[in-house]
């Protein structure tokens, strides 16, 4: 009678895992259904507007982040600057995947897209940047452009970043960058020779040619080359070749020996 006893209150307390295993799973398939079209919809209608909307749903299910982003972006595609920045400002973390999912679906040009999203968080530019520019690597000029004119002081990052990314484009993306933005040379130029060393003739003689239209961007473009090292000689050959004058070589020599 015992035995038969202590196997029923086996049995029960195995039933009774079951079905709370049951239901913890349920709950589970619940949460991740509500994340759908028809969810988002009621939830933008309850609120003021589709980004205050779209920032709580992302802070309420960071793990479907992605999801909630595609899916607005679907419903709400003339929203998309709203939904790019709430969506950033709720979940920095993902925002090269932001940008990804915005890129993808075709809703604006990707300098908008990337523009956007820089305006919402800049601290994540070389994510932005080179999530872009992977996904439209044939815009890439056009990153460079947009990038350096929304966030001038983040040029070495930028250019850094994408370089990175894609080194057989470092003085495409240098030259874009000056000609874009010329008083950013001098930063961007330091950048680019503290990764690519090997690279200081092409990245000084680009340089100096972008930024002809200023002399005074030109000596501090020299100055930049003598102090990431580059061998003095070298140097004025590079400045020269790239439009500078003896004079303008000797002078930041002169005034940095």
């Amino acid at each position: 009678m015992m035995k038969i006893k202590s196997c029923l209150f086996l049995g029960l307390i195995s039933l009774s895992y079951i079905t709370s295993v049951s239901a913890i799973e349920n709950i589970k398939d619940s949460e991740t259904l509500q994340i759908n079209e028809s969810f988002i919809h009621s939830q933008i209608e309850n609120s003021s507007s589709v980004g205050i909307a779209v920032k709580s749903i992302v802070k309420h299910y960071p793990q479907q982040s992605a999801a909630i982003v595609s899916t607005t972006l679907d419903l709400y595609p003339d929203k998309y600057k709203e939904i790019i920045h709430a969506a950033i400002s709720a979940q920095p973390a993902i925002t090269g995947e932001i940008v990804t999912i915005a890129i993808s679906k075709g809703i604006s040009s990707c300098s908008s897209i990337v523009e956007t999203a820089i305006n919402a968080d800049p601290s994540y530019i070389d994510f932005i940047v080179t999530a872009a520019a992977n996904a439209t690597p044939e815009e890439l000029d056009e990153i460079v452009r947009i990038a350096v004119i929304t966030e001038p002081e983040s040029a070495d990052y930028i250019v850094r970043s994408l370089a990175k990314e894609h080194p057989n484009k470092v003085i495409d993306i240098l030259s874009t960058a000056i000609s874009t933005v010329p008083v950013v040379g001098q930063y961007v130029v330091e950048a680019l020779l503290a990764i690519f060393p090997n690279d200081a003739e092409d990245v000084i003689t680009t340089a100096v040619r972008e930024s002809s239209s200023k002399r005074e961007n030109v000596k501090k473009i020299i100055e930049a080359a003598y102090n990431s090292g580059i061998d003095t000689k070298e140097l004025g050959i590079y400045a020269v070749n790239g439009g500078a004058t003896n004079e303008e070589v000797k002078e930041v020599l002169d005034n940095n020996q």
